[in-house]
């Protein structure tokens, strides 16, 4: 989670992009993020993760990230699914009533998987994120329970 090609996507403020076991237990410490592993099917190795942040018990919100560690297992709706489920928890465990995500407006695979899970384009954010020695706009998206159906 790491290396570059997978923290490159991520901003959690502050500039700070990389994600490192020690912010990941120091995220799970606190109650405005639910945080979880996935896995291959049928396997028990993590290959990504998948969170809600910014959890706002009384506005009923919180936004979605997550990220695929081993590309090896891309294009399988893994993380698809992973956001998903974590979309239900959220949705029905946690009361939300509103969750929203961004990607970057070239990250067609981020894009896809918001989509796949009822997300809608809201709007965008112009020259906000830099990437690979460009700055790039984001794509803002949301998705309310009413909306919400588990992959």
């Amino acid at each position: 989670m790491s290396q570059e090609e997978n923290y490159q996507w991520l901003d959690f403020g502050a500039g700070h992009q990389m994600l490192t076991p020690i912010n990941v237990r120091i995220m799970m410490q606190r109650d405005i993020h639910v945080i979880k592993v996935f896995t291959p099917d049928s396997e028990d190795f993590p290959i990504g993760v998948v969170a809600l942040s910014d959890i706002d018990r009384k506005a009923r919100t919180a936004s979605l990230w997550y990220v695929l560690g081993d590309k090896k297992f891309a294009g399988r709706g893994y993380t698809a699914r992973a956001a998903s489920k974590i979309l239900g928890e959220g949705f029905t465990n946690l009361g939300l009533q509103s969750v929203y995500a961004w990607t970057v407006d070239n990250n067609a695979i981020s894009i896809r998987i918001l989509e796949r899970n009822g997300f809608r384009v809201i709007g965008r954010r112009r020259e906000c994120h830099y990437l690979s020695g460009q700055i790039r706009d984001r794509l803002l998206f949301d998705l309310l329970a009413s909306e919400y159906r588990e992959l």
